[in-house]
């Protein structure tokens, strides 16, 4: 039975008109090399002049769901567009790439979604050490759209 957070979280994806079949979406794959995945990004970055989200999740998780939907609305789809390059992380059920989390001080430990930003170059701008961004998936797009606002880069 599920937990009342995830209940929760349910009932808001039911409210947000989210189905439930949304919940199933593939985000984060199990196949993927992060630490080729975060190479690339930096290759990208630094030509783009973008910054890196690393997002460390699951596809089990509803919370990783409704902030990947956040991330597809506007203006957060363009905002992201414009100034990010994201690299989705699988953790499994908390056991697996815990290398990158901790190599990026995100303790997975403590729940997921968990992001960290980098700069073009790799070097670690923020990472939710303490759970300071839960209030992304809690809320409303709106505090995605200022969460982005926040780390996207200096002009």
């Amino acid at each position: 039975m599920p937990g009342f957070a995830q209940k929760v979280v349910v009932g808001a994806m039911l409210a947000l008109g989210i189905s439930a079949t949304a919940q199933s979406r593939v985000i984060y794959s199990a196949t993927a090399d992060p630490h080729a995945d975060i190479d690339q990004a930096i290759k990208t970055a630094s030509k783009t002049h973008k910054n890196i989200i690393l997002d460390f999740g699951g596809n089990w998780c509803s919370e990783c769901q409704v902030l990947d939907i956040y991330f597809h609305q506007q203006p957060n789809l363009s905002l992201l567009e414009n100034n990010f390059v994201v690299v989705h992380v699988d953790i499994g059920h908390m056991d697996r790439n815990t290398d990158v989390a901790a190599k990026y001080e995100v303790p997975i430990k403590r729940g997921v979604p968990a992001l960290a930003v980098l700069d073009q170059h790799g070097r670690l701008l923020y990472s939710q050490k303490n759970k300071e961004g839960e209030a992304l998936v809690r809320t409303d797009p709106a505090s995605v759209t200022e969460f982005l606002n926040q780390w996207k880069p200096k002009k």
